[in-house]
C-alpha cells in the first residue's frame, strides 16, 4: 500500500489501485495555513493528513510525488486554485526575506560587487591620470596619482587642477567641451571610488562576523573571496586544504590539464605577503603551509570552534619566516 496526499487530502491506496482511506484538510483554509503546509511539504515533510494515516497504517509507503501521477487525484476547483496561487506568491516572498539571513549570499553580493568596482575604479582611474597628464606635464603621474582625480573633478578649469596639483600651468589648454567630459569622468572615478570603499567596507565587517577565525588569518577580504569561491561557508570547512590552495586559480589547473606545471597558490593566497613577497621557491610551501592553517580556521567557524587569537595568528605568522629561513637558495636542478 501507499500513501498519496497533497496539501488538500491523502489517500492510502492498495495494490489495485483502490481508495483505503482517505482524511481531507478540513479545518479552515487560510492563506497563511496554506503557505506553511506548501513549506513543510516543500521541505521533504508530510501533511498532517498524510502522518495520520501514517500511523493507521504503518505497513504503508508514503509517496510524495504519487498525487501527481494518480488519474483518479481529484482536481482543484476555482476557490482552490485562486487560494493556492495566493499562497504561492506569498511562500515566494518569504522565500526572499529569509534569504536575506543567508550570510553566504549576502557575503557573495558583496565580495562580488566589490570585484566588479574595483575593475571599473581600476580602468577609469587610469584613463583619468592619463588623461589628465596630457596637459599637466609636471604632475608625477606615479606620486601624485591618487590625487589626480580628485584635483581635477574639484576645479573648474585645468588651471586650477594644476594649482591644487602644484604645477604649472597647461601650455596647451582643453576646449570647453572636452574640459567638462575630462571633469565629468574625474568625477565618476572619485564617486566610484567612494563606493569601492564603502563595499569593501561592509564586506569586511560581514566577514569578520561569518568567518571571523579565517578573516584574522587571511583578512576579511580574503576570507570572503575563499568563501564566495568555495559556494559557501560550508563547502569550503568540508573542502581539503589542497582544493584551499588552489582555489580559483581555474585558469592554472586549465593550462595544467594542457601540460603546464600546477599551480601551487590561488590568487588569494597569492595576495597574502607571506606567499607574494616570499621567493619564488618557497612560496608554494607556505601557500600549501597557509592553505591548511585556513581550512582549520574556517571549520572552527563554521563548526563553532573557538575563535583564534592574535597571539595565534602571530604564531603562524612566525612559521611563515621559518620556512623562509630554512630554503634561502632555490633548490639545486637535477
Amino acid at each position: 500500500m501507499r500513501i498519496h496526499y497533497d496539501w488538500r487530502l491523502a489517500r492510502v491506496i492498495d495494490s489495485e489501485a483502490a481508495v483505503v482511506d482517505e482524511i481531507a484538510w478540513s479545518s479552515k483554509r487560510s492563506l497563511g495555513a496554506l503557505a506553511d503546509r506548501l513549506h513543510d511539504l516543500q521541505s521533504g515533510r508530510m501533511s498532517p493528513e498524510a502522518r495520520a494515516l501514517s500511523e493507521r497504517f504503518p505497513e504503508a509507503v508514503a509517496d510524495a510525488m504519487g498525487a501527481m501521477s494518480d488519474p483518479d487525484w481529484p482536481e482543484l476547483d476555482e476557490d482552490e486554485q485562486k487560494l493556492l496561487s495566493e499562497a504561492s506568491t506569498r511562500l515566494a516572498k518569504r522565500g526572499v526575506a529569509d534569504a536575506a539571513g543567508d550570510f553566504d549570499r549576502r557575503l557573495d553580493m558583496l565580495s562580488s560587487a566589490t570585484t566588479e568596482l574595483r575593475a571599473s575604479w581600476t580602468t577609469n582611474e587610469a584613463r583619468c591620470v592619463e588623461w589628465a597628464g596630457l596637459f599637466l606635464a609636471e604632475v608625477d603621474l606615479d606620486g601624485q596619482r591618487r590625487a589626480i582625480p580628485a584635483a581635477v573633478a574639484g576645479a573648474d578649469s585645468m588651471d586650477s587642477a594644476a594649482t591644487a596639483l602644484g604645477v604649472s600651468a597647461p601650455k596647451h589648454q582643453p576646449g570647453e567641451t572636452e574640459w567638462i567630459a575630462l571633469n565629468a569622468h574625474a568625477s565618476g572615478v572619485v564617486a566610484l571610488g567612494e563606493r569601492l570603499r564603502s563595499t569593501e567596507e561592509a564586506t569586511r565587517e560581514l566577514a569578520r562576523q561569518y568567518v571571523p577565525t579565517l578573516s584574522l588569518l587571511l583578512g576579511p577580504l580574503g576570507a570572503a573571496r575563499l568563501v564566495v569561491l568555495a559556494g559557501g561557508r560550508e563547502r569550503l570547512a568540508r573542502m581539503p586544504s589542497g582544493s584551499l590552495q588552489v582555489l580559483g586559480a581555474s585558469g592554472a589547473m586549465a593550462a595544467h590539464r594542457r601540460g603546464a606545471p600546477p599551480p601551487k597558490h590561488s590568487p588569494v593566497l597569492f595576495s597574502l605577503p607571506q606567499v607574494s613577497r616570499s621567493p619564488r621557491w618557497v612560496r608554494g610551501k607556505i601557500a600549501r603551509f597557509l592553505a591548511g592553517k585556513a581550512s582549520i580556521a574556517v571549520r572552527m567557524d563554521h563548526f563553532d570552534g573557538e575563535p583564534w587569537d592574535e597571539e595565534r595568528i602571530a604564531e603562524i605568522n612566525q612559521e611563515c619566516e621559518n620556512i623562509r629561513a630554512r630554503f634561502p637558495k632555490p633548490p639545486k636542478r637535477r
